[in-house]
């Protein structure tokens, strides 16, 4: 795990590093939050039109798919924090297969939680049938 933290530092720093020399090179007189805003800024919007492209055709089959995306996508970052966490406090040991073994219990729990929703509309349909059958004989009969 700080093998991967050292090297996604490394590449942030040349990234940074040549931006930084890109904006000497034009003259522009940036600061390291300058830089910051811009950046992020165009990072954000990118990553928010793909989101938006991929979440709209999603949400055409499954708002649970997208709540999925989402809720993956936030605990990804929350199971990195905790083991950055424990890495600067010393309180537990920072390991990659942590992260990923939290993220596979939420696979878990999320794969029971759709057996759980597929079990429920089931029985909900052959009710709403069993109701529909009952209507259309009681209609017939009169």
């Amino acid at each position: 795990m700080k093998d991967a933290i050292e090297l996604i530092t490394e590449i942030v720093n040349i990234f940074h590093d040549i931006i930084m020399e890109l904006t000497e090179a034009f003259g522009l007189e940036m600061s390291d939050k300058d830089l910051h805003f811009w950046v992020i800024g165009i990072i954000g919007i990118f990553t928010f039109g793909i989101t938006h492209i991929i979440f709209k055709a999603i949400s055409k089959w499954s708002l649970t798919a997208i709540s999925f995306l989402y809720t993956f996508t936030v605990l990804i970052v929350f199971v990195f924090a905790i083991e950055i966490q424990q890495k600067i406090t010393g309180r537990g040991n920072m390991e990659f297969a942590d992260a990923i073994v939290g993220l596979y219990g939420f696979i878990i729990f999320f794969l029971a939680f759709l057996v759980l929703k597929l079990f429920i509309n089931f029985i909900s349909e052959k009710i709403n049938k069993r109701k529909d059958n009952n209507r259309s004989r009681n209609t017939r009969s009169k």
